[in-house]
């Protein structure tokens, strides 16, 4: 028998998309809301959960390699569970117009995978380090120059998890104490 938990699951390049997760699973245990958090490639299976929130960049065009892996290996138990998508991707100056192309690539994405019907999808600000950056965008001299920032709106992301209970079609659980 499923429990009322949720599935966290979460790909990332330099960390962001982690702490968002991390951000994610604590406003759901404010919620009263059992969860358990984990790097989409250490998933074996979803058969306790009872909903499934999916968290990655987008990253050059594209969803993070390890969400597609995710979404593909477990197509069959997603298809019959509540899935939440959020994805990060605009950061700097521009991010709110960014922000329209970045959407349209994450649904040009999510269409790959025509069996999911996610309950919501949610677009957060991303993060930018230039010291943080791996092979082969290390070598990028204009990503190497570009400065630092953080786009991220941490009470709209906290506004949209309030939403996701419902949603996810998961029941409180009785407060302990």
């Amino acid at each position: 028998m499923k429990e009322n938990k949720i599935l966290i699951a979460y790909a990332t390049m330099s960390g962001s998309t982690q702490e968002i997760a991390e951000f994610v699973a604590n406003e759901f245990n404010h919620l009263g809301q059992s969860v358990e958090l984990r790097p989409c490639r250490e998933v074996n299976d979803l058969n306790s959960f009872s909903g499934v929130v999916i968290g990655a960049p987008i990253y050059m065009f594209h969803l993070h390699k390890e969400a597609q892996r995710f979404l593909k290996h477990h197509h069959k138990s997603l298809a019959g569970l509540p899935v939440a998508v959020f994805a990060g991707g605009p950061y700097g100056p521009n991010a709110a117009q960014d922000a329209l192309e970045v959407r349209k690539n994450l649904d040009n994405e999510l269409a790959k995978f025509v069996w999911l019907k996610p309950v919501s999808i949610q677009l957060v600000g991303g993060r930018f380090d230039p010291e943080l950056l791996r092979f082969p965008y290390n070598l990028i001299p204009a990503l190497k120059q570009a400065p630092a920032n953080d786009a991220r709106n941490w009470e709209e992301m906290r506004a949209w998890v309030q939403c996701l209970p419902a949603l996810l079609a998961c029941p409180k659980q009785p407060a302990l104490g």
